[in-house]
């Protein structure tokens, strides 16, 4: 019990080690300084949007409104399974929509479907159909591609609702990813990690690249991978914001994790053979970020080191102290991670939530067969 004791430790503490030394890194980050434009590059804005009637015209809009030259960028929304009355009010606005059917559908076939109908840009950006961007967003992406060795880009994802527990739960977890996974890795000279949509490419490595991605979930996490096989860094733009929208039930949540769970097992198998190759090549970006498929759920993580801690007060005290330092760890890089105006009543509040959370994401764990084969959508439109 002992040797168990101490192996289960071992684990924890690396992962734990992990998390507190970016959060750690997040903080003391200090932003890029912005250059002055020379040149309007051309960009298309690609908008994947399946069943997302409830939320695309609102995406849209704040696309069009843009303090960019108008003529410099196309809105394409690539319409899957949306309804013909929608379809006929995105046909009124100056935007080019591409209409699809998918038996199956994928992110990875709408924007390749895209960019397959549209001419080249020097800019592709990703949206996800729930998002919202501020007017000066495509001016911040112009800015940053500025700089000579920026051609793939992550702008900075923020809760567009804080409406429920749920949602203000999923909000902390997307600002700790961006602190320990972006802000985090950026700072000491690593690629940040892509989080699926506010993303900007150089549009032709982005097309070229995007023919060999077939993923049905987790596309990010493939494209992710592939880049840093390649030696590409992915640089992070922590200024430019993009509003997504929080899950805001548990049957969502539950959908979401799970697949992403799912995208993280497939990848850590796919990708398993290129790690020692990686690794003798000194491609370290590559090979965290193939570590990373390996690390345990941070709610997990959580819950299985409190738990660990009041068993071992009970039934080996001598063997707790340990595992109570090793949670203050961990609730130190949570408090490092999480953005200050975070830290309020309704996040107090929707702590009651964690252990519900805690027993979905444990039960996901043993329902990951067959979640990579298809897509599981996560359905949008705020509940006010």
């Amino acid at each position: 019990m002992k040797l168990l004791d101490w192996i289960l430790f071992a684990v924890m503490a690396v992962n734990i080690s992990y998390l507190l030394i970016f959060a750690l890194a997040a903080r003391f980050a200090k932003p890029r300084p912005r250059l002055k434009a020379t040149i309007q590059r051309t960009m298309a804005v690609l908008i994947p949007a399946y069943k997302e009637d409830a939320v695309i015209e609102e995406c849209v809009q704040a696309c069009l409104n843009q303090d960019y030259p108008s003529d410099r960028f196309t809105v394409a929304v690539i319409a899957d399974h949306m309804k013909p009355e929608t379809n006929e009010r995105l046909r009124r606005l100056p935007i080019t929509l591409i209409e699809a059917d998918y038996e199956n559908s994928t992110k990875s076939k709408a924007l390749n479907l895209a960019m397959s109908r549209l001419p080249d840009h020097d800019i592709a950006i990703v949206f996800d159909a729930d998002n919202t961007v501020g007017s000066d967003f495509l001016s911040r992406i112009n800015q940053a591609f500025e700089y000579g060795d920026v051609q793939l880009l992550q702008a900075h994802r923020v809760a567009k609702n804080l409406n429920n527990h749920m949602a203000v739960l999923d909000a902390v977890s997307e600002e700790t990813n961006n602190s320990i996974f972006r802000q985090g890795h950026y700072a000491i000279g690593l690629s940040s990690a892509l989080i699926g949509s506010g993303m900007a490419f150089d549009y032709l490595i982005f097309k070229e690249k995007m023919k060999s991605i077939v993923a049905i979930g987790g596309f990010d996490r493939n494209l992710e991978l592939s880049f840093l096989k390649e030696g590409k860094r992915i640089h992070y733009l922590s200024d430019a914001l993009v509003y997504d929208e929080k899950v805001q039930n548990k049957q969502a949540f539950s959908n979401q994790r799970r697949r992403w769970l799912s995208a993280q097992v497939h990848y850590m198998l796919e990708f398993g053979k290129d790690f020692f190759p990686a690794l003798l090549k000194g491609k370290v970006d590559f090979c965290v970020k193939y570590l990373q498929q390996l690390a345990i759920p941070r709610v997990v993580l959580l819950g299985f080191t409190l738990l660990c801690a009041l068993l071992m007060t009970l039934f080996a005290p001598l063997a707790a102290p340990k595992w109570w330092w090793l949670s203050g760890l961990l609730f130190l890089a949570f408090a490092l991670a999480i953005p200050p105006q975070l830290f309020d009543r309704r996040l107090m509040r929707a702590l009651i939530m964690l252990p519900g959370v805690f027993w979905l994401m444990v039960r996901n764990l043993f329902m990951l067969k067959g979640a990579n084969k298809h897509f599981i959508h996560t359905q949008h439109g705020v509940n006010r």
